[in-house]
């Protein structure tokens, strides 16, 4: 079983800066893709940002060239770092993770969702 622990939301004025983790925490030996996805209210959840453990970056275009995401493999770390925030960022942000770890169905394939965290841009 793989548990995603997000944290470093909050509340930033427009313009401001944030930076997301999730640790993916569990008996993890490969991972093929962590990202982040949001949901506004009254909105079905979109990809934010992905990242492969090769390193292969994807980005919705609303948000290319002002977030940033970064994978440490050895920590089973994603980050997203998010500046020049807009009210329009304002969602829950999830965390996902599509790994390979140890299982007690034994079937090592899994894809894991967060809890969720709040960020609000206040204009």
């Amino acid at each position: 079983q793989v548990d995603l622990v997000e944290s470093g939301g909050g509340l930033v004025n427009l313009g401001g800066s944030l930076r997301l983790s999730c640790f993916a925490k569990g008996s993890i030996f490969r991972i093929y893709t962590m990202g982040w996805y949001r949901q506004a209210p009254g909105e079905q959840r979109e990809m934010v940002a992905t990242i492969t453990g090769g390193g292969d970056r994807k980005y919705t275009p609303s948000v290319r060239g002002r977030f940033t995401i970064s994978l440490d493999n050895a920590a089973n770390t994603v980050y997203l770092q998010m500046d020049g925030l807009k009210p329009e960022d304002t969602a829950v942000y999830y965390c996902n993770a599509d790994v390979d770890s140890i299982r007690h169905d034994g079937v090592p394939r899994g894809n894991y969702w967060g809890q969720g965290i709040q960020v609000t841009v206040d204009s």
